[in-house]
């Protein structure tokens, strides 16, 4: 058990039926009445951010996270197959499971799966992927970085704005935080 007192920034605890990660806390002692923690939870199945205040003598269950490092195989029929590179086991996940991680799934890809008492609660992505652009309009001549923005579809069916210079073909990295053209390769 752990008391507010306690706190850290990304320690995850069990609270109110869910596991939250705590963004950010804030140890309160006003001149009357007694001492608070002010915290800001992410809920990390909903990333729902919500901000509560606890006494510091509430107990909590700390929850512990399992990272396991997969490998995405393969899609169909709306469902996601993994592979877990240590025992092989195959997981098949949904699009309401895996949300918009699935705009930056590739083939072959390695990423984390989160666990929480054998059960998959989340992904973590790589920070950036590379992805083929498949359907853009087409370069002109002269056109450069900050000369403007297009839209371009990936490989994944993901949508971005890219410079005008980019073409139907090119490979890009893309931040899977924002969802922004980084570079091209």
């Amino acid at each position: 058990m752990i008391s507010p007192s306690e706190f850290r920034t990304g320690l995850t605890i069990e609270f109110e039926d869910s596991i939250y990660t705590i963004v950010d806390f804030q140890h309160v002692k006003p001149g009357k009445g007694a001492a608070f923690v002010r915290t800001k939870l992410k809920n990390i199945e909903t990333g729902a951010v919500t901000e509560r205040t606890f006494n510091p003598k509430d107990k909590f269950e700390q929850a512990h996270i399992e990272r396991r490092l997969t490998q995405y195989l393969y899609a169909g029929d709306d469902v996601w197959n993994f592979m877990d590179t240590e025992d092989y086991n195959q997981f098949a996940l949904g699009s309401e499971e895996l949300g918009d991680a699935v705009k930056y799934l590739k083939e072959n890809m390695e990423l984390y799966l989160q666990f929480y008492k054998d059960r998959i609660i989340g992904v973590d992505l790589p920070v950036v992927v590379e992805l083929e652009v498949v359907e853009t309009e087409p370069g002109i001549k002269g056109d450069t970085a900050s000369g403007g923005s297009k839209t371009a579809v990936m490989d994944t069916g993901l949508v971005v704005q890219v410079p005008l210079f980019i073409n139907v073909g090119d490979k890009l990295r893309i931040d899977t935080r924002t969802g922004e053209y980084s570079e091209r390769v």
